[in-house]
């Protein structure tokens, strides 16, 4: 098995612009491990699919609703990203995801024949998004990335959403990152970049981890280090990525792995 090396990228240190070769082994890092790992939540430490279709049949259910809770869960999670849109190009001033997930679920609700739900209620499904499950190994995996490195969640979730998480899963954050202190969302460079800044850390000192290989790709051309985490079931049975589709400095078959190929 040999190295891969993908193209030469830049990152900025007190000695300027250097470059940094985007290299990766599957079982021996090439370089020293990072200062700060950045990790992306949903998907990459949350199973957020079977989570949302739990929750949705445990508020719903109980009020007569019969639906593919499934195919709900998809159907709200199909709307995240041209929500965001909306704020990434301007036509909306930014707001907190938990805003997002609400204006989210009331467009959705009328595709199931959903209708006429109390305001309590509402509001108890829209959390369904603070009660995630993380996959078994997101929490192992960080208490061994903290041996050595800082972590922090680069997440377009809110910190109170970041928080209940953190909480529920037992991840030992030292910081939480992301989107509600870039005020903005990834892939936005400068949110990726502000959590860099917030560590005091040029951006080659810090790896974006993710199960997402365009979250990675735009990690890597603001100069982070990247590492890809296979979530193969994230959509549902094998609708996810197994592996990278950008060049990463590492790839590992859960949490666990990745640690152990940057040596931790």
């Amino acid at each position: 098995m040999g190295w891969t090396v993908g193209p030469a990228l830049s990152f900025r240190s007190q000695g300027g612009l250097r470059p940094y070769p985007t290299i990766y082994h599957h079982s021996v890092m090439a370089t020293a491990p990072p200062k700060a790992c950045f990790f992306d939540v949903f998907g990459t430490l949350a199973n957020w699919r079977d989570s949302i279709a739990r929750e949705a049949e445990a508020v719903l259910a109980p009020l007569g609703h019969a639906l593919d809770w499934l195919a709900f869960a998809d159907a709200w999670r199909g709307e995240y990203q041209p929500a965001m849109d909306e704020i990434r190009s301007g036509r909306l001033p930014f707001s907190k995801l938990d805003v997002l997930h609400r204006r989210n679920l009331e467009r959705i609700l009328p595709r199931f024949n959903v209708s006429g739900l109390p305001e309590e209620t509402l509001r108890h499904l829209n959390m369904a998004w603070h009660r995630l499950d993380a996959w078994p190994d997101a929490a192992p995996g960080l208490a061994r990335l903290k041996r050595q490195c800082m972590i922090a969640p680069v997440s377009n979730g809110n910190i109170s959403l970041m928080v209940a998480l953190a909480r529920r899963n037992s991840f030992p954050w030292d910081a939480i990152l992301g989107s509600e202190i870039a005020g903005d969302f990834k892939p936005k460079p400068r949110v990726y970049l502000a959590a860099c800044e917030a560590l005091d850390l040029a951006p080659g000192d810090c790896m974006m981890i993710a199960a997402h290989s365009s979250d990675l790709g735009q990690a890597a051309k603001n100069g982070l280090r990247t590492g890809h985490v296979a979530r193969p079931n994230e959509h549902g049975p094998g609708k996810g990525e197994t592996a990278p589709s950008v060049p990463v400095d590492v790839a590992g078959a859960n949490l666990e792995d990745l640690a152990a190929k940057l040596g931790l």
